[in-house]
Parts: C-alpha cells; sequence; structure tokens
C-alpha cells in the first residue's frame, strides 16, 4: 500500500511493560506494517552504542523505527531498555504530527542522554549513521 502522506495512518497509542528491561511501543510494529503491506524501512540502534546508556550500566536494548520508504514518515516505534516508558512519548507526538525521520535527526538532543538514542535511530534510517 503506497500513502499519500503518513498522517493517512497516524494513530500512536503508546504502550508499555514495567519488566526488567522497560518495553515500549507506538504505532506500527514490523508485523503490523507487514500485515497492512506497507511499503517500510526499518531502523534499529543498541543501547550499546549510547554514551549515556555506558555510563549508567544499562546498555541492553534498542530503539527501532517504522518508517515508510517513499516519504520517511514515522509510522511506529518500539524501545527495549532503560527509560522506555519515557522515551516513547516523542515518538508518539512525531507520528501524531506526521513527522518525518529528518525532522527527527535534525531535533537536537542533549548529550549525553537516552533521548539522544532517538536521533541516532532517526539519522540511520536516513542512511547517515554518525555512533555506528
Amino acid at each position: 500500500m503506497k500513502l499519500k502522506h503518513v498522517r493517512d495512518l497516524h494513530y500512536s497509542l503508546p504502550g508499555v511493560a514495567y519488566t526488567q528491561f522497560e518495553l515500549a511501543t507506538t504505532g506500527e510494529t514490523p508485523e503490523s506494517a507487514k500485515a497492512k503491506q506497507l511499503d517500510v524501512k526499518i531502523a534499529k540502534f543498541p543501547f550499546a552504542a549510547n554514551g549515556r546508556a555506558i555510563s549508567m550500566d544499562e546498555t541492553t536494548g534498542f530503539i527501532r523505527l517504522i518508517s515508510d520508504t517513499a516519504t520517511h514518515g514515522l509510522l511506529g516505534a518500539q524501545i527495549v531498555g532503560p527509560s522506555a516508558s519515557d522515551l516513547i512519548s516523542e515518538l508518539s507526538l512525531a507520528i501524531e504530527n506526521g513527522l518525518t525521520t529528518n525532522d527527527i535527526s535534525l531535533t537536537i538532543h542533549p548529550h549525553p542522554t537516552l533521548g539522544e538514542a532517538i536521533m541516532d535511530t532517526a539519522e540511520l534510517a536516513d542512511g547517515l549513521p554518525i555512533h555506528i
């Protein structure tokens, strides 16, 4: 299915599991995107490459972004790891507002923070990673 705009699929109800490694999701998952026959790109960035996660000794996990291949609009995101419950809100807001991975990667995130890994994942999605 080709989307005219990411707002064609703009639901982003976040869900969180408060387990030893927090789990959070919003919008599409790889499975739901496949079931809907969406043409998507999936980018995944490990917390092991994030300076703040390293300093906290919390390097287990990742951030995954699912974006529309044609528009680069963010369709979904999953986070496994430290503060996933706090980080997922930025990605829900991005989906609801039709933002692209480029919009996220151009947003300045403080360094070093866990949230910076969201920017790193968006840069990876855009083919311009600097930390991996």
